[in-house]
């Protein structure tokens, strides 16, 4: 399955402290049955992608520069 990603930033860990940051950006993939769901594929702490509750994050653009700069680091 190919995911396209976009970048969010976490607003509150919701019980979820091992795998995710306060006022950390994070990839999210595109899942369009999770997000009818109100979830969001994120790749968390672990490097693996997990669904997380959509009200945990808000989106965030970023320039073109720094998305390739995140990208590489994968």
């Amino acid at each position: 399955m190919s995911h396209q990603s976009t970048y969010v930033v976490c607003l509150d860990n919701g019980g979820y402290a091992a795998s995710l940051e306060p006022r950390k950006i994070y990839r999210q993939l595109s899942d369009s049955r999770a997000e009818q769901d109100g979830l969001l594929r994120i790749v968390d702490e672990s490097g693996e992608d997990y669904l997380y509750p959509s009200r945990l994050f808000a989106p965030i653009a970023v320039p073109e520069a720094v998305e390739r700069a995140f990208s590489s680091v994968v």
